[in-house]
């Protein structure tokens, strides 16, 4: 298949530039991927959907508020944005303005109480850098870093726990698995008065999840690696779901990516954890996943390709063609989507 089969036309004023003031009072897209029947709904109708015995699995990553603003000690601006822990103090990073970034240059953030040195510059451009800090270096993050927004956000985000799910405790992710950024703790409570299980899984999500597919045919696409785990007790409510007919419902791309690829050749799960470079495209069968909330996504992006395996392209490009007609707001700060 080729890339170009995943566009869609998209007027730019639809990219929702800021998060919507009440979590599930965003609007819901409702895709029948039988028969390709829409309905339009609010989110908080996602009740209406989840059945007794089904399991709601949630990916409960929280961003690392991973972008830095410093300067050189001449006094050049610089912009580090944090990619993978590498240990002792160490990082991949991306920076801005890579060209002044050689190796043995100094970064100083806020009034000196974080520096870093550039260690390394890798081939593709990430700078790895050492940092210097006292005390524990999550904590000078949070008070010195920002959230790394995708770049088609433009406005600045006034509430940082607003690019974090409600259930988000495992920091380590780039970006937000934002299809979770429309649960609140209330919707959850109802959702498990319904008799829905709920289950927590972890994928830190990549600024790969931002990379566009270059390749003109889309299996010549390489994923990035991401890193995720599945707790023993979510192996076991998903081994019981399965085993007593319930439907396992991912929340987000990412929880989806997770369990297809921490699931066992049989279809059961165990506890787990592993470095995924999961590509699922039109023609790839699940076998774990048997529902999907997720948001809208770019055109030509792995992810519409992951929501076209599993609801068919025609089926999710008709949907996304009446979400544009019917004014939906895209992206992170977006609508949604079930996918039953």
């Amino acid at each position: 298949m080729k890339t170009r089969d995943f566009w869609y036309d998209l007027p730019e004023d639809l990219i929702a530039q800021t998060p919507l003031e009440q979590r599930d009072t965003s609007r819901l897209l409702v895709l029948d991927r039988e028969t390709g029947a829409v309905s339009h709904k609010h989110f908080y109708d996602i009740l209406e959907y989840l059945k007794p015995g089904d399991c709601l699995v949630m990916n409960d990553s929280r961003v690392l508020p991973a972008r830095l603003l410093g300067h050189r000690p001449t006094g050049g601006a610089v912009e580090l944005l944090l990619l993978k822990d590498l240990g002792d103090r160490k990082w991949e990073c991306l920076a801005k303005p890579g060209r002044k970034l050689r190796e043995g240059q100094e970064v100083v953030f806020g009034n000196g109480e974080l520096t870093a040195t550039v260690l390394e510059v890798k081939n593709d451009g990430n700078r790895v850098v050492e940092f210097h800090f006292v005390g524990i270096f999550l904590e000078v993050l949070e008070r010195l870093g920002k959230m790394p927004l995708p770049p088609y956000i433009k406005a600045e985000l006034a509430d940082q726990e607003r690019y974090q799910t409600v259930y988000s405790r495992e920091v380590g992710s780039a970006a937000a698995p934002t299809a979770g950024l429309h649960f609140t703790q209330e919707l959850l409570e109802k959702i498990r008065n319904r008799g829905v299980k709920t289950a927590f899984v972890t994928l830190h999500v990549g600024l790969g999840t931002f990379r566009p597919v270059k390749a003109e045919e889309i299996s010549e696409h390489h994923m990035h690696s991401e890193f995720c785990m599945m707790s023993k007790q979510t192996a076991d409510l998903l081994n019981e779901t399965k085993a007593a007919g319930g439907r396992v419902i991912c929340v987000g791309t990412t929880s989806c990516r997770t369990l297809e690829s921490l699931v066992n050749e049989n279809g059961t799960f165990e506890e787990k954890s592993k470095w995924t470079e999961i590509f699922i495209y039109p023609g790839y069968q699940f076998k774990a996943m048997d529902g999907l909330i997720t948001n809208f996504h770019l055109p030509e992006s792995t992810l519409v390709m992951l929501v076209s395996a599993f609801a068919g392209r025609e089926n999710v490009l008709s949907a996304y063609e009446q979400a544009v007609q019917e004014q939906y707001r895209f992206f992170s700060f977006g609508d949604a989507m079930c996918i039953l």
